[in-house]
């Protein structure tokens, strides 16, 4: 972890998140304490009045009208979380479970859980001494919180399953012990507030959209690329016809495109007695399509930035008035049209891609060797990579169906309308992962089309991208076997290598204005 970000409550922001999930370290301000300390005494006034108060000495869900005596409280926190830990499937990836801790700490650090310090100081330490708990990822339908994988994370925090210590699987108790910790002793609320809330989906949708942040921004580059290697017109992206439309993505997305290709040869050795009248919409709708796709990540990026600032468990405690008031904020809806909303723009990025490698490919519309390569027939070229584009293409299209439009009961009937913002968001880093592929073969396509024009040169900007993949590709002179070149130009796409190669020109970003 090369940085600590301080946490304020409430306040964190989006480019936080961000640095999170890539890896950095997390602890909560120094002001929130005195919150979470006044919220834990507050249940112990609760507790002293006797009367039932749902979530603190009562049952949970339909056995909320279960009366729990004072000796068993301790008892009962315990077991829900090990009677919730019911997971199944591939553990969560590191990085996403770190960052669904962190949201869980910024939740409760708010002062309205009745988590007691002692408690929350060791979530805290184990992000700060990178103990990330063993979180199976499926078993959350986003309805009262995501208590599986959430209640997975808490039991390692009471000693029960295991964390990645690196990259092992140590049982908890050994890491604990490893790392200077003492599992906690779960009071009342305690149990309940660390597993009911929104931060397993939460974590994911953050994740995907960051992911898809990178995606957006790689396919530009590779939009533009393509567009010079085909011989296309950066007329569309005049800044004139955007303006009558209004969408600020698409202004935005015209603007960056012109800036990639400004000073391009390549498009000045094609501005007069060019036969063609028009390109096809993979080029010309560029800002049309992308820009729509950027409008809908921000909308999507302020949806889940509220949530993750927001406090998600059940009840939740008013310490001014020793109140436990019970509500739904664990019901992730939100959270589920956002990861429908990140899932349709990851799709539409990569369908636009691989129509700009079908045109390349294509001699009818590119005017370049058939299949990129200058021997066809002896060589088949990207035949076979645009095919797998096609199948990567498909394949997330199959997984855009919205998530948040399906529910199903749970809990005999009392939790009778889920969100599925867990299927919803969990999907989305296998989507922009898919995608990314997808731009990847068209960066390959593009950049071996350029250089099939054997003559002028892209822009400063798109032939920087060009060395960088140069560096890591040679040209495609005859054929070889094609998935390394494919993986090594992947790589770049992920690292978000082409948005370093156009510096100083910034791309527009996602996390813009939150």
């Amino acid at each position: 972890m090369t940085e600590t970000l301080v946490l304020e409550p409430g306040a964190v922001t989006l480019d936080a998140w961000r640095a999170i999930y890539r890896g950095a370290g997390a602890r909560l301000t120094d002001a929130a304490w005195g919150d979470v300390e006044e919220s834990a005494a507050a249940v112990a006034r609760i507790l002293a009045r006797g009367e039932p108060v749902y979530g603190i000495n009562t049952g949970f869900g339909k056995l909320a009208s279960v009366r729990i005596g004072d000796e068993d409280l301790e008892t009962l926190q315990r077991n829900i979380v090990l009677s919730h830990a019911a997971g199944v499937g591939k553990p969560m990836p590191v990085p996403i479970a770190r960052l669904m801790m962190a949201l869980k700490l910024v939740s409760l650090g708010r002062g309205a859980s009745g988590i007691s310090v002692e408690t929350l100081r060791l979530l805290e330490a184990l992000i700060e001494k990178g103990l990330t708990p063993v979180i199976p990822a499926k078993g959350s339908v986003g309805a009262s919180g995501d208590l599986a994988p959430l209640s997975h994370m808490t039991a390692a925090m009471i000693g029960v399953g295991e964390f990645f210590v690196g990259s092992e699987r140590v049982p908890a108790m050994q890491a604990l012990a490893a790392a200077g910790l003492e599992p906690v002793t779960l009071r009342a609320k305690e149990g309940l507030a660390l597993l009911n809330g929104t931060q397993f989906s939460t974590a994911n949708a953050l994740a995907g959209l960051f992911e898809a942040e990178r995606l957006y921004q790689a396919a530009l580059v590779a939009g533009a690329l393509s567009t010079d290697a085909a011989k296309g017109s950066d007329t569309p992206f005049d800044p004139r016809i955007h303006a009558l439309r209004g969408h600020a993505g698409q202004k935005e997305t015209a603007a960056a495109l012109l800036s990639l290709m400004a000073g391009s040869e390549i498009r000045a050795s094609h501005r007069i007695d060019d036969p063609r009248v028009q390109d096809p919409y993979c080029v010309r709708c560029q800002p049309q399509v992308m820009g729509a796709a950027l409008d809908i990540l921000r909308q999507a990026g302020r949806t889940l930035l509220i949530e993750a600032n927001g406090v998600s468990d059940n009840p939740l405690i008013f310490a001014g008035e020793d109140e436990a008031l019970s509500g739904g904020n664990f019901h992730a809806e939100p959270v589920a049209f956002a990861a429908d909303m990140i899932a349709m723009a990851i799709c539409e990025i990569g369908s636009i891609s691989e129509r700009r490698t079908a045109m390349l490919v294509d001699p009818a519309l590119s005017g370049l060797p058939a299949f990129l390569t200058p021997k066809p027939g002896l060589n088949s070229g990207f035949m076979i990579a645009q095919v797998t584009a096609a199948a990567l293409v498909s394949e997330n299209k199959q997984k855009a169906f919205p998530a948040s439009v399906d529910s199903i009961p749970t809990s005999a009937n009392q939790e009778d309308h889920v969100s599925m913002a867990a299927h919803g968001a969990r999907r989305l880093k296998e989507m922009a992962e898919n995608a990314m592929a997808v731009v990847a073969i068209e960066l390959l396509a593009a950049a071996q089309g350029c250089d099939l024009l054997a003559g002028p040169a892209s822009s400063r900007p798109l032939e920087a991208v060009r060395r960088v993949l140069r560096e890591k590709v040679p040209m495609l002179r005859e054929d070889r076997h094609f998935s390394p070149d494919i993986e090594a130009a992947l790589g770049l796409v992920v690292a978000g290598s082409l948005a370093e190669a156009v510096s100083p020109l910034a791309l527009p970003a996602v996390g813009e204005g939150t």
